[in-house]
């Protein structure tokens, strides 16, 4: 598998509760926190469903 690295660019605050929450389970805590991943199926559905408050890179 493929690692990929998750940085938050974008502020969570006007977000609805379930993306707040997909954002805690990847393990970003603050803004510009960034986490690495392997690149499941499971992780990346829950990028995708934040994709506009993340920026995904491949390691």
């Amino acid at each position: 598998m493929t690692k990929i690295r998750i940085t938050q660019v974008k502020s969570k605050i006007n977000s609805n509760f379930k993306q707040k929450r997909t954002l805690e389970a990847l393990g970003i805590k603050k803004l510009n926190g960034s986490v690495e991943h392997e690149a499941t199926p499971q992780i990346l559905g829950m990028v995708k469903s934040v994709h506009h408050l993340v920026k995904v890179e491949e390691i």
